[in-house]
């Protein structure tokens, strides 16, 4: 069996074998990886999302938030900015439509954003921002949960709009400074409420599902000696067909002397 496996061809098949291997190994880490991270995020939820609030100041700073210190649950005193903007493509409850985005000047004169929650597209398709409820004016105190900015979409959008909540973006957009992470709003008097025109909807719970990441894992993992396996039975096999074929019968050889006996 050795010296079959010595050709080139299934040195061939060996070195697949080995590349698959060592690439079902990663893909499996990989996988298990994403399952690991949604367990940090649920214990975080779990930690944080019913806790009592506590100052905002004491968890946003100028740099970006802590991945530890997300859905922390805070509460705000300050007062609502002006400007407005949403960010397209937001789904709840498996319709699409927007997340509206406001800046909130605290008591310390930092700014922090604040998603108010989610309204439908408008008739018209995506360019269409539906009416919604400004956010209440005065000194407000408001109560949610910080989230870490996302990542940017670099997307061309129409003015009013981004394509992500990317602190750098919404900044940009709003022409102010931001704080390191947003709010995901709980209350703040209007939001939740039945107004003309209707507030945006809270966002929900956070979702807590793990995916099927780590039965992917386990999978990648037990297919890593498939392609050994596949070549051991492949070569026990041509070695039986080679066994069982049988040989030419052996030509006699016709000697000179036995020639001149006839």
């Amino acid at each position: 069996m050795l010296r079959r496996l010595l050709t080139p061809r299934w040195l061939g098949a060996l070195l697949l074998a080995c590349l698959y291997a060592v690439a079902a190994y990663h893909l499996g880490h990989w996988q298990y990886g994403r399952h690991l991270a949604k367990v940090e995020r649920n214990e975080r939820i779990s930690a944080h999302y019913n806790a009592a609030p506590v100052p905002a100041q004491s968890v946003l700073s100028a740099s970006p938030l802590p991945i530890g210190q997300e859905w922390t649950k805070v509460s705000a005193r300050g007062s609502y900015g002006a400007e407005r903007l949403v960010v397209r493509g937001r789904t709840l409850d498996g319709d699409v439509g927007y997340d509206v985005l406001a800046p909130f000047t605290l008591d310390t004169g930092s700014v922090v954003l604040i998603d108010r929650g989610w309204i439908p597209l408008g008739e018209k398709g995506a360019a269409d921002v539906p009416a919604y409820a400004p956010p209440p004016a005065g000194d407000v105190t408001l109560t949610g949960w910080v989230r870490p900015g996302e990542k940017s979409r670099d997307k061309a959008t129409t003015p009013g709009q981004i394509a992500s909540i990317s602190l750098a973006d919404a900044s940009k957009a709003l022409g102010l400074p931001l704080l390191g992470g947003y709010v995901q709003l709980e209350r703040d008097g209007v939001t939740g409420t039945t107004t003309a025109p209707p507030a945006p909807a809270p966002l929900g719970r956070p979702d807590r599902s793990l995916g099927a990441h780590q039965a992917y894992a386990y999978q990648w993992w037990m297919t890593v000696p498939l392609g050994f396996i596949l070549i051991f039975f492949g070569l026990r096999r041509e070695g039986d067909a080679t066994a069982s074929t049988p040989r030419p019968p052996k030509v006699k050889k016709t000697r000179i002397w036995d020639e001149e006996d006839e």
